[in-house]
């Protein structure tokens, strides 16, 4: 299979070159081992995984010995299958001022995190890689800073395709794992379902010690049917046959694998009565597809759960967007005790953005409107608009686009 350049890339090479060791963190099967391996390739770098048993016993009982046999520079693979190298890897980077010299991936966010900031704390720059982006799948990386002005979004235009709603169904029902990219109905759904039980169930048992598989799956399968919508532990247990505080465990376990992504709610002392409440949604929009039966694109285009999936794929975009942006930002939602709600507030540079999701190519101009709430704030009113189906930019006032979604 074609490799697929990736936007991290750029990224990750230039905290190589300022810092002793990378990480790169995302869930099973986004491509952080085969992006590394590609850039590895014009270096005399070693290469090994954790998911070997052999040498995942050798890292565990004696790491020492395991760097005198695969020495650095080096690729490990799913570090957190043997987070006994970390310490031995804290004394390599102190020994050598060489950067680059420890290029490591991982599925379990909680587990390498409190590891490595207990050993590597600034030795150690971390990224995060998701699924593939639609613009990595048009081959367009890099662009222009997103700002959401006229002029960024018309450059942006100019480089992808157009905003057509099969192409961007497609892209939500395939999602971003590659091996899904040319496969058939059939075989995405044999692969999702492997995916389930190779993966995200296997993992569970193994690493996080869930017993009862059957409930796992199930309240799985209950957040993929709440996708977009506040997080409701009770809700999640009762369809799962569980209690709320098991609920609330297992929804962390999946968000530290990267299954789910939650969306926290904005939080400002000027503004009173909002909800601290997350919204759930997926890291994978092909997943979670999966998950609530939407098994060919054409079904899940004109089924119920559409604009839900729609409104997960533009957060997820804008997810990815930023993580491999020069500039980051965050990532909020608006709501209030009055149920007055916009959908993501893109928050830099003392700016909020606001954006509403439509899956409409002619959404009601009137929802700007509700942006007016961000004066109350001191914090400045952005550029922002409706993310929507409309197939160009298009001006609504002077502070607010039609902007489609296929440019985030």
């Amino acid at each position: 299979m074609e490799y697929i350049d990736r936007e991290l890339e750029r990224k990750f090479l230039e905290m190589d070159r300022f810092f002793k060791a990378v990480l790169v963190i995302g869930a099973r099967q986004v491509g952080k081992s085969t992006m590394l391996k590609q850039l590895a390739k014009q270096q005399h770098r070693t290469i090994v995984t954790m998911d070997d048993d052999f040498l995942r016993e050798l890292a565990q009982n004696d790491p020492r010995l395991f760097f005198q046999t695969y020495k650095p520079p080096i690729l490990i693979d799913e570090i957190q299958k043997a987070p006994e190298l970390l310490e031995t890897i804290k004394i390599l980077c102190d020994e050598s001022d060489l950067r680059g010299q420890f290029w490591l991936t991982g599925s379990q966010r909680k587990k390498i995190m409190e590891k490595s900031q207990e050993s590597l704390a600034g030795r150690l720059g971390i990224l995060h890689l998701y699924g593939l982006s639609q613009r990595e799948k048009a081959g367009v990386l890099d662009p222009a800073p997103l700002d959401f002005t006229m002029a960024c979004l018309q450059s942006r235009k100019a480089l992808l395709p157009d905003n057509d709603i099969n192409d961007v169904f497609e892209h939500i029902w395939k999602g971003g794992y590659i091996d899904v990219q040319h496969a058939t109905p059939e075989q995405a759904q044999t692969y999702y379902q492997s995916y389930l039980d190779n993966y995200l169930v296997a993992d569970a048992v193994n690493d996080e010690g869930i017993k009862d598989v059957q409930a796992f799956k199930r309240f799985i399968r209950a957040c993929a049917a709440l996708v977009g919508n506040l997080v409701n532990y009770r809700t999640l247990g009762e369809a799962a046959g569980i209690s709320e505080a098991t609920a609330k465990k297992w929804l962390a376990i999946l968000q530290d694998m990267d299954v789910v992504y939650l969306l926290e709610p904005y939080s400002n002392n000027e503004l009173q009565r909002l909800v601290k409440t997350p919204k759930l949604y997926f890291c994978d929009t092909g997943l979670c597809a999966y998950l609530t039966r939407w098994l060919t694109m054409e079904s899940l285009r004109d089924g119920a759960a559409s604009g839900h999936l729609y409104e997960n794929y533009v957060v997820m975009e804008l997810v990815k967007n930023y993580a491999y942006a020069r500039d980051t930002a965050l990532l909020t939602f608006y709501r209030d005790a009055n149920a007055k709600e916009i959908d993501v507030f893109v928050e830099e540079n003392g700016k909020i953005h606001p954006l509403e999701i439509k899956k409409s190519a002619n959404p009601d101009k009137k929802e700007v409107k509700k942006f007016s709430v961000i004066e109350k704030t001191t914090l400045e009113k952005g550029m922002g608009g409706l993310v929507c189906m409309f197939p160009q930019p298009f001006p609504i006032d002077r502070e607010n686009l039609l902007i489609p979604s296929n440019l985030i």
